[in-house]
């Protein structure tokens, strides 16, 4: 978020840009009003005043910044209040009430801030809590010093010990190992409602709560038989008028001067604020302050575990749904006026799918999406998507005004076992967009065709620059065998790209548009680099010996800077020429021009490898093949795919086989077959003369560390 994004709701009364000193000292008044009472702290109003403004003036910089830790500031704020002495929940409640109704409710400022607050109350029990643990240790402590004066009613004499007892905010009693009570202090007569005499007249047992589970009385029993010094646990107490109260209850053995059990000592403090806090903030961790549906967060956790606990066959769909036009309506008519919008529309959605088994989820701003997590098909989804449409669309009032909004709809259905959680959300945000262009007001029905161009025409090419920059773009090898020993023949760099929303992408949907845009010799040059810095990693500079193969798309080979992009990544990595090889398409040797062929040719010369790639699939003219100083032809895998099974083998297709690598070999070049899937073809191409073969029979492509096991690399 940046300030003017902030800066556009301080009309409202929010924050406004870079948070505004005069604002941020009315607001800071503002917080110290409503957080005035409820705990006593030792500062003048002026005082508590800046206090409040210095923080604010942290909380706000964090958020404006949007590069610091949220988290962080949010938990020292929270610990600042209670060093303050702003310790009852009171005020952390107040202090929240304040500071959600003036955060940004746009983009990433809007998230920045809730999780802000959420720190806070964090910081604030967390720093509440160590303040109790502290006072607890002082009370052990001054029992520990006193305990060989001990007496049966346990009237301590030691001023230090008495001083702690009487003025303890939490909660103590004393009882014997007969679990008589001997003694309480005056906070917990006020915690639990019994005068002292009551409690006299009681054991501890007494106060056992009915929920107590048999984990309780184990520890107790544990504690009064001597097994354990002490226990700590959240406990309930009822109260003298019924009432419950949740409590941090730790109870300690105390010895006398033979070291002998002899009385317990337990402190209770109460945190039924705090366990509702938390409980609170909870629920709100998982549901949008706004609507109360549940957030993304949720939406997602529930995304996964449908697909982890899905019985086979099962099926899954969404209907991501956009309000059209939603950012005029908060413009023209205001922040309010949008607000209650959205809590309207998301009760309307409520209503569509109650009682179907279905949820709904706002993942933010306009956007809603209702899970279907046993579908039966896109009928079923398609005539969920039009109840949502007829829903949204009603009229509905606003004070004097009568508004009307529609919303888009994209719909996704899939088989679980075809597709994960983020790829299911993934197609129903692509076919959301689709709707949109489309015409709005209207579903569109997901169709994998459609997504695979969309997503490579308007999402990969443009990204593909910053993937570069960002280093997204990996390489995997496969491994190349000679089929004679199954010796490495050589690895095969193959370019990946690790794209942060659609996950692991191969070249097919990207390399064509790399080559449209230009980004793919850039592109070549970074896998060529890469891959003669693995290979040197893996081979050293020994030859001979196995080689890398990099392939060369024709934009490459009409760049006049191809030689010397080759020999300074020869250079820099180590490697010697002999140990890369350069792969070439049938297709971009067509009309090859003279300057590409003195490329190649210098290439060689240098003592690099030239290779044929997916020979066979396109014109192949011998002149090119005899004229260029090339070391190998790559058979395409489509011919051993046109074969039969196992069973039996047209003759005519073996006699093409047979004749493509004598002519290789007639041009005293090595032959490997690409795709190569089973034994059967792998005893074929054998004894046709074939000297080598990719494929998943070898070894599918894979990330550096893994192929490197698995061709003896390493």
């Amino acid at each position: 978020m940046n300030a003017g994004e902030w800066g556009s709701l301080a009309s409202d009364g929010r924050i406004g840009a870079a948070g505004e000193e005069g604002q941020l000292r009315r607001l800071a008044k503002q917080w110290a009003g409503a957080v005035a009472g409820t705990s006593y702290v030792p500062l003048r109003p002026d005082q508590v005043d800046e206090l409040l403004l210095a923080l604010l003036r942290r909380m706000v910089a964090v958020v404006l910044d949007g590069s610091g830790s949220v988290r962080t500031v949010g938990g020292e704020v929270g610990a600042a209040l209670i060093d303050a002495h702003f310790t009852n929940p009171r005020s952390l409640s107040r202090t929240l009430g304040v500071l959600l109704k003036v955060g940004p409710r746009v983009g990433e400022g809007e998230r920045r801030w809730n999780e802000l607050i959420a720190a806070i109350a964090e910081g604030f029990s967390g720093a509440l809590q160590e303040r109790a643990l502290r006072e607890q240790e002082e009370i052990l402590e001054a029992a520990a010093q006193t305990r060989e004066q001990a007496r049966e009613a346990l009237h301590v004499s030691e001023e230090r010990f008495r001083a702690v007892f009487e003025g303890a905010t939490i909660g103590i009693g004393i009882g014997d190992l007969e679990g008589r009570i001997l003694e309480v202090n005056p906070a917990l007569v006020r915690l639990l409602g019994y005068p002292v005499e009551e409690f006299r007249r009681r054991s501890v047992q007494e106060f056992m709560h009915p929920a107590d589970v048999g984990r309780v009385w184990q520890l107790y029993g544990e504690l009064i038989g001597g097994e354990r010094e002490h226990f700590h646990l959240e406990k309930q107490f009822l109260r003298s008028n019924g009432e419950s109260v949740w409590t941090d209850l730790t109870v300690s053995l105390l010895r006398d001067g033979q070291n002998r059990p002899r009385y317990q000592l337990a402190l209770i403090h109460d945190v039924t604020a705090l366990r509702q806090l938390r409980h609170q903030l909870e629920f709100e961790a998982h549901h949008d302050p706004l609507t109360g549906l549940a957030n993304r967060k949720m939406f997602l956790a529930q995304l996964d575990t449908l697909f982890g606990q899905a019985r086979a066959g099962v099926r899954a769909g969404l209907c991501f749904l956009d309000l059209d036009g939603f950012k005029a309506v908060n413009d023209t008519l205001g922040h309010a006026v949008g607000d209650h919008l959205l809590v309207t529309v998301a009760r309307r959605l409520e209503a569509v799918i109650a009682g179907r088994g279905l949820s709904v989820a706002r993942l933010g701003g306009d956007e809603f999406v209702v899970l279907v997590p046993e579908s039966s098909g896109s009928t079923e989804l398609i005539g969920l998507a039009e109840e949502l449409l007829t829903a949204v669309a009603r009229p509905l009032r606003l004070g004097s005004r009568q508004v009307q909004v529609t919303a888009s709809v994209g719909v996704v259905e899939r088989s679980i076992a075809e597709i994960d959680p983020a790829e299911l959300l993934r197609a129903a945000d692509m076919t959301l967009y689709w709707a949109k262009a489309d015409g709005k007001s209207q579903w569109a029905l997901f169709e994998p065709e459609r997504d695979a161009k969309e997503l490579t025409r308007y999402s990969l090419s443009s990204a593909l620059p910053a993937a570069l920059a960002r280093q997204d773009l990996l390489v995997h090898y496969q491994p190349l065998r000679r089929l004679e020993d199954g010796s490495l023949h050589g690895v095969e760099a193959l370019v990946r790209w690790n794209h942060p929303r659609l996950g692991l992408l191969g070249p097919e949907n990207f390399i064509a548009l790399a080559e449209e845009s230009g980004s793919i010799v850039a592109l070549g040059r970074h896998v060529l680099q890469v891959a003669c810095r693995q290979a040197f990693a893996w081979f050293g500079a020994s030859t001979p010996g196995p080689f890398v193969s990099v392939n060369l798309a024709s934009r490459q080979l009409r760049e006049e800077s191809l030689v010397d992009d080759v020999r300074q990544a020869l250079t820099h990595s180590g490697l010697r020429p002999q140990q890369l090889q350069l792969e070439i398409t049938e297709s971009a040797l067509i009309g090859t021009d003279p300057l590409t062929g003195q490329a190649l040719q210098a290439l060689a010369d240098m003592g690099v490898r030239l290779a044929i790639d997916d020979f066979g699939t396109g014109y192949s003219n011998l002149i090119y093949l005899r004229r260029l100083p090339l070391d190998e032809l790559k058979l395409d895998g489509n011919f051993l795919r046109a074969l039969p099974g196992d069973d039996g083998v047209d003759s005519l297709d073996v006699q093409l086989l047979a004749s493509l690598i004598s002519l290789a070999h007639l041009l005293n070049l090595t032959i490997t077959a690409e795709g190569v899937e089973t034994k059967a073809q792998v005893d074929l191409l054998l004894s046709l003369g074939c000297d080598a073969g990719q494929g998943t029979f070898f070894g599918a492509a894979s990330p550096p560390e893994e192929i490197g096991k698995l061709a003896d690399l390493q």
